[in-house]
């Protein structure tokens, strides 16, 4: 019996999962692994992910009982480069986050103030920076029409960056239509002027977007350790503002924030500020606004109808005949990408959301990174229960697969017209990459396990109609009868 973290986080998994009064098969289910690896997880043999941990958490209403437990562990302490979304230094700390949003009648004005601190060994050089919009939230074909007609651009945004009095030089990192990502650096023309560890600096970073590029809604995701988060939302008083917001986590669905927004009135401007203290890690809180007068009242323009083809490639999904399906994905160097690779699964996140809204996934769904458009070894899925936390898989292989199979429908983003019968392993185990670089291995059964194989297959240039028997065609999707529905095993 192991004595330490590891035989702390055992314990205290077989306490809560008993107390829930569930068995070690019906918890695997759930979580959409193998029963066999609850028991290596209880016995101390594995000590899962770190992903893993907090479902199991969230799962077994622990309470954050297990995810301390799981932190205890001596080789398993969460490192920095996990949690950051690109910060370019392990030990960053966001002591203060501060959004402001002002919109004067066209354009919307943002300004964004952090206060870090550099709580690990290695100077920081950089901080990485997003900017995402999205005019149609609740339209994705809409939107992604939009953005190819107009792309968001540099010389529209007028993006300015400081620390301090110091003005930073910045670089970009991607451009695209209606997404664009900055290093900002430590640094401008005159002088260099890293974090080093035990430093604090504030860094200030603001641009604009026009009214018709921008939607009724400003969101905030905690990438970072953060000790203190709050958003500021101001409108001319003459636009009757109402606002309201959401919080959601990667394990659960949005609820309402626990606080609502405080209005005030300044002179010709409503002012609405919400502040949260040490938001969770990965949480996402989300204001939206509905104004009485202004760009953002109902728009009465009828939408085309669309294929179910063309809503996925709306949506940012790359389509059937793009050579990035035909080839395999290359590998991350971890733990020294540990920032690409969680920059591609953020940009794996966001498809997602916008996919869940055109269908609906009655078996669960997957994607990968070459589906966006990213040559790269990264792969999320999601399982059908609610609120289950999606699966990261990097650089993930089969590395076990049973001889007994079954043959059910799959569809695929790619090609999402047509379901196609496809033979499948019953039991597969996957070697996959942590962050730090540690190898696992996960062993996934019946539906989980056909899901997760059809992502592996994406990582290798396959696509489905490669495993259908010879001789057996694709239908069209209006034939297919089980959409929203489950696959069945005996």
């Amino acid at each position: 019996m192991e004595s330490g973290g590891r035989g702390r986080f055992a314990a205290e998994l077989t306490r809560w999962r008993t107390v829930r009064g569930l068995s070690k098969r019906a918890l695997a289910a759930r979580l959409s692994i193998d029963a066999s690896y609850v028991s290596h997880l209880e016995a101390g043999r594995e000590r899962g992910s770190s992903a893993l941990a907090r479902s199991v958490d969230a799962e077994l209403d622990a309470g954050g009982a297990l995810w301390r437990a799981w932190q205890s562990t001596g080789d398993s302490l969460v490192s920095a480069s996990e949690l950051s979304e690109s910060s370019g230094g392990a030990g960053l700390v966001v002591l203060e986050d501060e959004a402001a949003l002002a919109f004067d009648g066209s354009r919307y004005h943002l300004r964004m103030r952090r206060l870090l601190r550099n709580d690990g060994t290695e100077p920081i050089t950089r901080y990485l920076v997003r900017i995402a919009v999205d005019r149609y939230p609740d339209d994705p074909e809409r939107s992604n029409a939009l953005y190819r007609r107009t792309p968001l651009t540099w010389e529209e945004l007028a993006f300015e960056a400081r620390c301090g009095d110091e003005p930073m030089d910045w670089t970009v990192k991607h451009d695209r239509d209606a997404v664009k990502e900055v290093w900002i650096q430590f640094c401008n023309p005159t002088r260099r002027f890293p974090l080093y560890p035990g430093q604090s600096a504030e860094i200030t970073y603001s641009y604009r977007v026009g009214a018709d590029k921008w939607g009724r809604w400003f969101q905030r995701a905690v990438r970072l350790p953060t000790q203190r988060l709050s958003v500021q939302l101001v409108f001319p008083v003459g636009t009757g503002p109402t606002v309201w917001g959401t919080e959601t986590s990667l394990s659960a669905d949005s609820v309402p924030l626990r606080t609502p927004p405080r209005r005030t009135e300044q002179d010709d401007r409503t002012v609405f500020t919400w502040t949260t203290l040490d938001p969770p890690l990965h949480a996402r809180f989300r204001l939206e606004w509905r104004l009485e007068t202004g760009p953002d009242m109902k728009e009465n323009v009828p939408v085309s109808t669309l294929s179910a083809s063309q809503s996925m490639a709306n949506a940012g999904v790359v389509q059937d005949g793009d050579p990035v399906l035909a080839r395999p994905a290359r590998p991350f160097d971890l733990p020294g990408e540990a920032d690409e690779a969680q920059r591609v699964v953020g940009e794996l996140l966001d498809v997602i959301e916008r996919v869940r809204r055109l269908h609906t996934f009655g078996k669960g769904m997957g994607i990968a990174a070459p589906q966006i458009g990213i040559d790269r070894r990264a792969a999320l899925v999601l399982p059908p229960d609610a609120g289950a936390e999606p699966l990261v898989l990097l650089n993930a292989r089969i590395e076990e697969s049973s001889a007994e199979l079954d043959e059910q429908f799959e569809g695929c983003l790619s090609f999402f017209d047509v379901r196609g019968r496809v033979p499948r392993p019953l039991s597969i185990v996957v070697a996959h990459t942590e962050l730090d670089g540690t190898t696992r291995l996960s062993r996934f059964s019946l539906g989980a396990a056909r899901l997760v194989a059809h992502e592996v297959d994406h990582l290798d240039g396959v696509l489905y109609r490669e495993r259908m028997r010879p001789g057996v065609l694709p239908i069209p999707v209006e034939e297919y009868r089980g959409t929203g529905t489950r696959w069945k095993y005996s």
